[in-house]
């Protein structure tokens, strides 16, 4: 008889689910990896059938209350065997008691409503070549990793539910990346990640009090990193953000539902105009 064992991932079995995510289409970042396996060691669950890796996900707890859930993937050949619902369940648990967010493919939502989820917008990601932008007035474009952390991480902290430390100082340090913010009169006004995938470069976050902060955000990371397609999941319930992807010429390729267990989170979605990562929030 086969054997299901749930455990918690190695380093190199998140890098493994790295790769099924990119198998899926989903385009993650070379480097990713690293910083999701800081933020959260104990985050990353692997099912194996007969000691083969064949179902995995994310449950990331971030301060006191609040969980993300990500790379849910069961390999095709054991899809509809219920292997990826016992994940599920071992997922569930281990945030009990927390809002929960997650960003599903839109054909899956039914299911996520099943246990509990409910849509709060649609993360739609455009894509396409990199805009040239320059600053507006007075904005000033600087490497994150010149800025104090307290600041960025304060900063960082208007547009996601809690504290991300751990996560922040590896996300903007890793290789093939590059990390910048906008300084207007000596305060940050945007900050953006820009990392090398397999396909198009994605952006994430991309934090701006304004679309024309964002756009010069996104145009300084591109020259700077050389890429010359970019990828952003733009929050459907910020317009603004919708239109500057469409006045940026980048075209939407791939829609995930943003939802939670609980309340919207208290952040800032006027200038949220990209998510750090469909897979951690």
């Amino acid at each position: 008889m086969a054997t299901f064992e749930i455990g918690v991932a190695s380093a190199d079995d998140v890098a493994l689910m790295a790769d099924w995510a990119g198998d899926e289409g989903w385009n993650p970042g070379n480097t990713d990896a690293h910083a999701f396996f800081a933020n959260d060691p104990g985050a990353f669950l692997i099912g194996r059938l007969d000691g083969e890796p064949v179902a995995c996900i994310s449950v990331s707890k971030y301060g006191p209350g609040f969980g993300f859930l990500g790379f849910y993937i069961a390999r095709p050949k054991v899809r509809g065997k219920g292997y990826g619902i016992k994940v599920w369940d071992a997922g569930m648990a281990r945030l009990k008691g927390r809002n929960v967010g997650l960003d599903g493919v839109v054909a899956q939502q039914h299911n996520y409503k099943k246990s509990g989820f409910r849509a709060a917008w649609n993360n739609i990601r455009h894509e396409g070549p990199s805009p040239g932008v320059a600053p507006p007035a007075g904005v000033s474009l600087v490497d994150a990793r010149s800025i104090a952390f307290d600041r960025l991480a304060a900063f960082d902290r208007r547009f996601f539910p809690e504290a991300r430390d751990s996560f922040l100082a590896t996300w903007i340090s890793l290789p093939e990346r590059a990390a910048m913010v906008a300084v207007k009169d000596g305060r940050l006004a945007g900050f953006a990640v820009m990392r090398a995938c397999r396909a198009a470069s994605r952006v994430g976050p991309l934090f701006a009090e304004s679309p024309e902060i964002a756009a010069a955000l996104v145009s300084a990371l591109a020259a700077k990193t050389g890429a010359t397609a970019v990828a952003i999941d733009v929050p459907d319930r910020n317009k603004a953000a919708v239109r500057l992807a469409e006045q940026m010429g980048l075209k939407p390729s791939f829609e995930t539902a943003r939802m939670y267990t609980g309340p919207d989170p208290a952040v800032d979605y006027a200038g949220l105009f990209g998510v750090t990562s469909l897979e951690l929030g």
